[in-house]
């Protein structure tokens, strides 16, 4: 029984992914959609822009949707699309969080301090984590690997991206950027969201080097011995 429990909710996780990576495949290739004003591709939109840890931003695409819509109907839609996709989000890393490795991850000295602190407020901390700039991505992990209840969860991020999300679509339709600089600033975004990744890549291609540079100097060392 658990066998089978694991290989349906495993399906649903691989299911569910894959919608994701669908959806920003076909908006990274098609102009034409990056372009359109639907309020579907909107809604849409949110999937990859809300996923576990962002892979792209979500905030020049609803100051640029802003320019046709009313600020409550961009909030709506918006809001709409993240509910959905945090129900994902807490899915998917709430399968992931049974296996072993996560576990142990969570049993380390100072995660569990982390969420020894976020269970203190957990519905305020999600709350202004929602609404203001503090990244977002941690907490999708936290209220996983403390049994955060999944509604108080989505409802933690009902009532604070809706108020923020207004005052972007607010601030979209009163300054009315062009769209060059939505543009500049999409690929700025994209850019702070993935200087941490380029940078622990590159800190371990170092650590790789030396490390290879260590095991030659000792072979180099041992045949001059031998020698």
């Amino acid at each position: 029984m658990k066998n089978k429990t694991f290989k349906i909710r495993a399906a649903i996780v691989i299911f569910e992914i894959g919608i994701i990576l669908f959806l920003l495949i076909v908006w990274m290739s098609s102009k034409s959609i990056r372009e359109s004003k639907s309020l579907w591709i909107l809604f849409l939109y949110n999937f990859p822009s809300q996923f576990l840890i962002a892979i792209v931003p979500h905030e020049p695409v609803y100051l640029f949707y802003s320019k046709f819509y009313s600020p409550l109907t961009i909030t709506l839609v918006a809001t709409a699309g993240t509910v959905l996709t945090e129900y994902f989000n807490y899915s998917i890393f709430g399968f992931f969080a049974e296996f072993k490795p996560v576990q142990k991850f969570k049993n380390g000295r100072i995660v569990q301090k982390i969420l020894l602190l976020f269970k203190k407020a957990p519905f305020a901390a999600l709350w202004i984590a929602g609404i203001s700039p503090i990244p977002f991505y941690p907490f999708r992990f936290m209220v996983v690997l403390s049994d955060y209840p999944l509604w108080k969860y989505l409802l933690a991020v009902l009532t604070s991206r809706f108020p923020r999300f207004y005052l972007f679509a607010l601030a979209g339709r009163a300054i009315q950027l062009p769209n060059y600089l939505l543009i500049t600033f999409f690929g700025a975004i994209t850019v702070v969201l993935y200087v941490p990744l380029i940078r622990k890549l590159r800190k371990k291609k170092q650590l790789q080097q030396t490390s290879l540079q260590k095991q030659e100097k000792i072979l180099d060392v041992v045949e001059s011995e031998q020698s």
